[in-house]
């Protein structure tokens, strides 16, 4: 009897971790414009501040793996995030949540587009929409600097990206690639360091013990 009831509230949990992921991430898609970049601000206020499902560091490794993979980056966010709290299920829910607010907003609008879109105060609107994305994607930028950059190479990898992408007009997806490769390769360097070092803290131990000895 008791095992029944316990298994009743694990289920009433699990529905309710469900629909908050749904509820909060169709909030998120439902009040954010400009793409899945304009929508870091409030995924950190709501996932972040509010119910502490993710830090921010993995706010920033969900964003990195879902530039680097296909699908939007506010979809794939969402699906890490609620695969996070419920598997599979709640990855499909919050996917769900987050796209639904879109289809239900750009069905409506395929019925007036044609005949609103020239409409002065239409075209105003749009023109003050496209300044707040603006500047809702130059906090993110900012903020973004500001975690990821910890060290010179970190500054010199953004400053070459944006060299490439802004000037020289490089395709994104070869940068992302050539970030992918550097990253390994760095790590891969860090690591051997780190057990070199390590091996030469053994060998003076051991080489001050057997001089003790002596």
């Amino acid at each position: 009897m008791e095992k029944s009831k316990k298994d009743k509230m694990d289920k009433k949990e699990f529905f309710k971790i469900l629909i908050n992921l749904f509820m909060s991430f169709f909030k998120i898609g439902l009040f954010t414009i400009g793409g899945g970049l304009a929508m870091i601000p409030m995924m950190e206020k709501e996932l972040i501040n509010k119910k502490r499902w993710i830090n921010d560091e993995e706010l920033l490794d969900y964003y990195a793996v879902s530039q680097s993979t296909p699908g939007i980056i506010a979809v794939n966010v969402a699906t890490f995030v609620g695969y996070k709290q419920a598997g599979i299920i709640g990855g499909i829910f919050a996917t769900l949540g987050i796209v639904t607010p879109s289809w239900i907003i750009i069905t409506i609008l395929a019925f007036f587009i044609n005949s609103i879109s020239d409409y002065p105060m239409v075209q105003k609107a749009l023109k003050g929409i496209n300044v707040a994305v603006a500047s809702l994607l130059t906090s993110v930028i900012i903020n973004f600097s500001k975690k990821t950059i910890k060290n010179f190479y970190n500054g010199l990898f953004m400053f070459l990206a944006f060299v490439l992408v802004f000037f020289l007009k490089v395709p994104s997806y070869w940068i992302i690639i050539s970030a992918i490769i550097m990253g390994i390769l760095i790590v891969l360097v860090q690591d051997k360091i780190k057990a070199k070092k390590t091996l030469d803290l053994q060998d003076d131990k051991k080489s001050e013990v057997s001089e003790e000895g002596k």
